[in-house]
């Protein structure tokens, strides 16, 4: 009879233990369960959300060498074809040139504020005005001292055919580096001004060859 009262007993335990058990497991369920709900549920569609935003901007504010190397190449390079497009007005004596050279000026003098801004956004030094040293004359098709000498020296018939070739060899300059920029750049409005300087330039260098009778 002890031995089966024992067994009772132990049996008894067991089972109150047992139950409890499921109690506390019950409760830590429920209280996982909130907070799986509140982390899976609006806490996780929140959560990644500003890190997804976050990483959405850095892709669309983020920038490279190449995009600098663009920027600081390009706007000397623009100061000189606007500076090369001043001229025509007094010395051109064709009416295409003076139309192609006004155009050049409205397109590029824009672009070199534009160019200028993302360089100060990206704490870069803008390229000093005037600041055309040796190293340019490699840059593009940049035109050295003399040359642009020569072409504000002459006028008429021969000033327009000195700026029309002038003016191909710096447009072919301005796309290889729009070219390498688009091939290298990470800055997607940079990428997409490359684009369209390939795009307008190609055209006038096509202009230019027929008004030279090259075309």
């Amino acid at each position: 009879m002890s031995r089966k009262r024992s067994l009772v007993r132990r049996t008894a335990t067991l089972a109150a233990a047992g139950a409890a058990t499921l109690v506390l497991a019950a409760c830590g369920g429920s209280g996982d369960g909130d907070n799986t709900a509140g982390h899976n549920g609006h806490g996780a569609t929140a959560s990644p959300s500003p890190s997804t935003s976050a990483s959405a901007s850095a892709s669309q504010g983020q920038h490279n060498a190449a995009d600098v190397a663009f920027a600081k190449g390009m706007i000397p390079h623009h100061r000189q074809a606007v500076e090369m497009a001043d001229l025509a007005p007094d010395r051109a004596q064709s009416a295409e040139v003076k139309k192609l050279a006004a155009a050049i000026e409205k397109a590029q003098d824009p672009e070199i504020k534009t160019l200028s801004g993302w360089l100060t956004s990206w704490g870069e030094e803008v390229p000093a005005e005037g600041a055309m040293d040796h190293s340019t004359h490699d840059m593009g098709g940049m035109m050295t001292a003399d040359e642009m000498t020569g072409l504000e020296n002459s006028s008429g018939k021969a000033f327009d055919t000195a700026f029309l070739e002038m003016m191909i060899r710096h447009h072919e300059g301005a796309v290889e580096m729009a070219k390498t920029e688009q091939a290298d750049g990470a800055h997607g409005p940079a990428t997409r001004m490359a684009g369209e300087i390939i795009s307008s330039q190609s055209a006038e260098i096509e202009q230019m060859n027929e008004l030279l009778g090259k075309g």
